[in-house]
């Protein structure tokens, strides 16, 4: 199966964007619209994953201070090569706009996933839309593409 990956203005593809991550997070992960749709969707960079259809299938966002957030992958599509093909790309832009150290507020059983790939964590476990993380960072230089799968 193979899988395009782009980066896509949130104005012009605002509604597919929104709709992939309305089924991961708010239907499935149950966190509520007003959280998961912020003021940052104006301003991150968006990364649209699509199948050999066309059809959007991932999506996540790389903010100006390096924070990775919102990746939500439909469930039928969760596999090791969407997840590193969306972080990798992700990585990539955050070199191109030189940004040197990456983060992610990784759910507690994704930690050792992150570790793997060149992530050490950061301060304490915090709640974020009703869920525990934990900050992990990650200089860009040493972020390991790995393949791994996320679980929600």
């Amino acid at each position: 199966m193979g899988y395009q990956v782009n980066e896509v203005d949130w104005n012009i593809h605002k509604n597919l964007l929104q709709h992939i991550r309305e089924r991961v997070f708010v239907y499935e992960l149950h966190i509520p619209k007003k959280v998961e749709f912020d003021s940052l969707d104006q301003i991150a960079q968006h990364v649209l994953v699509t199948d050999e259809y066309d059809r959007g299938i991932a999506t996540g966002r790389l903010c100006s201070d390096g924070l990775i957030s919102r990746i939500a992958v439909l469930p039928e599509h969760r596999n090791r090569d969407v997840y590193q093909s969306l972080l990798n790309f992700i990585v990539k832009i955050a070199e191109h706009q030189n940004i040197h150290t990456i983060c992610i507020n990784c759910i507690l059983n994704e930690v050792p996933l992150f570790n793997q790939n060149g992530f050490i964590k950061q301060g304490n476990v915090f709640m974020e839309a009703g869920i525990p993380r934990l900050r992990m960072q990650c200089d860009v230089s040493n972020f390991v593409t790995k393949p791994f799968t996320l679980v929600h």
